[in-house]
């Protein structure tokens, strides 16, 4: 009987949705609800479970937990892990993001980023981050909304139009959408910067290797040679090949999405150094992350989305892990 009840969360308002799961409550039957939403979580559930990076944290009676636990209860994790040290000395604006919105995605984005600065998006799933950042890097299309670089107004309509601008994209699926597995790992690295390493039309194989050992070696890669298809690399070494094809171009800012998910704690510290690396040389870093440490540890500055808007601005003392939870779920700073 459930098919009567199918309809998309699209077209359902919030109320709608709270009827619905009350009649089919009514009707006797069970319903696994999973979401971020305090509010939905609050009014639909009778009993709640929380797991932080797939591991079972604590369950419990909604009756017996209020919003405090509950941010405690996510937020519950060490963020004070090593990260590199830093000294951040913020260059000239490098990109001026202006009123950009999407028709589904998001709405109203403004904010500055500097030359030599990493600056954090944080936000729960669902938020727009990923969405955003494909936009900004031509995937996908803006509806209205300006992008300036170096002072002036750059239109991206396409990847393209955003590499010539200097803005390389390191994408959340590094399988589906930044590798090419079969390939090794000198052609992956290589295939944005050919006309670095080809000369009158033909490629040479002595500027593909010499490019991609100069990055591959930078980024601490694992592999046997340069030439052995990527998949058969670890998820580590296959991200680390993913950020080297792109910093191969030598661009002016790097959107970095979950950079170290699924990745191994030696391979996350690499990461992590060779990006402060690449700040103190001026490079403008974008990096996407629903980890709460490494957005404490590597930004200079945290914007927090939401529902497809930003939520808040933080840095300094107001970079707590409490305080980007509860804007990312819409609730008041305590």
């Amino acid at each position: 009987m459930l098919d009567i009840y199918i309809k998309t969360f699209n077209e359902l308002s919030i109320n709608e949705l709270y009827d619905l799961v009350e009649l089919l409550k009514t009707q006797g039957k069970a319903i696994l609800f999973i979401s971020h939403k305090f509010d939905e979580i609050f009014h639909i559930a009778d009993r709640y479970t929380v797991f932080r990076d797939g591991a079972f944290v604590g369950d419990g009676k909604i009756a017996d937990l209020n919003e405090d636990d509950l941010v405690k209860m996510m937020v519950g994790r060490s963020v004070d892990q090593i990260f590199p040290p830093r000294q951040h000395q913020k260059g000239k604006p490098v990109l001026e993001v202006s009123g950009c919105a999407h028709p589904t995605e998001f709405e109203n984005i403004n904010f500055t980023l500097h030359e030599g600065e990493i600056l954090g998006f944080y936000g729960l799933v669902g938020a727009g981050r990923s969405e955003f950042m494909q936009a900004l890097f031509g995937i996908t299309k803006l509806s209205q909304g300006e992008i300036t670089i170096d002072g002036k107004p750059h239109p991206i309509h396409s990847p393209a139009d955003a590499i010539e601008a200097g803005i390389v994209y390191v994408p959340e699926d590094r399988g589906q959408q930044g590798t090419i597995r079969p390939l090794p790992i000198f052609q992956n690295v290589t295939l944005p910067s050919l006309n670095r390493t080809s000369r009158n039309g033909f490629l040479q194989l002595a500027n593909e290797f010499a490019l991609t050992r100069e990055y591959t070696k930078r980024l601490e890669l694992r592999a046997a040679s340069l030439d052995v298809p990527l998949a058969t690399l670890s998820g580590g070494n296959q991200q680390k090949v993913v950020i080297a094809k792109w910093l191969a171009t030598t661009p002016k800012i790097i959107i970095l999405d979950e950079p170290t998910k699924g990745i191994d704690i030696g391979s996350k510290a690499a990461v992590h150094a060779f990006l402060a690396e690449l700040a103190a040389q001026g490079l403008a870093v974008i990096m996407v992350s629903s980890e709460i440490p490494e957005i404490l540890g590597m930004s200079d500055r945290v914007i927090v989305m939401r529902e497809g808007r930003i939520a808040t601005e933080a840095a300094g003392d107001g970079l707590t892990p409490e305080n980007l939870v509860r804007y990312a779920a819409g609730l008041k700073e305590a």
